[in-house]
């Protein structure tokens, strides 16, 4: 396990190697796999994780703090337009 549905968000994680469902109870919202991010929604708006994240297969992750979030973001742009894009697509698909 990644981390748990109202767990306490204060990191993202890039996925280098591996596979990563993203479920909530017993329903896979998503399976996402190498530069994938995962986790980035509590990381921006500080609030307890909305679904579960578990690596299905060995995994290799990148972790991301704020602090380095936001670095990245004043260092390179897009990064934050690539996010943004990842999230409009989950927020998409959930309904």
């Amino acid at each position: 396990m990644i981390f748990d549905d109202g767990d306490v968000g204060a990191d993202m994680f890039g996925i280098i190697e591996g596979e990563v469902e993203l479920r909530a109870k017993d329903d896979v919202r998503a399976v996402l796999g190498p530069g994938d991010d995962v986790g980035e929604l509590a990381l921006i708006d500080n609030s307890p994780r909305s679904l579960t994240a578990v690596a299905t297969s060995e995994t290799t992750l990148a972790t991301i703090d704020r602090h380095r979030f936001l670095f990245l973001v004043h260092e390179t742009p897009t990064f934050v337009i690539d996010v943004m894009t990842v999230m409009a697509e989950r927020l998409r698909n959930r309904s």
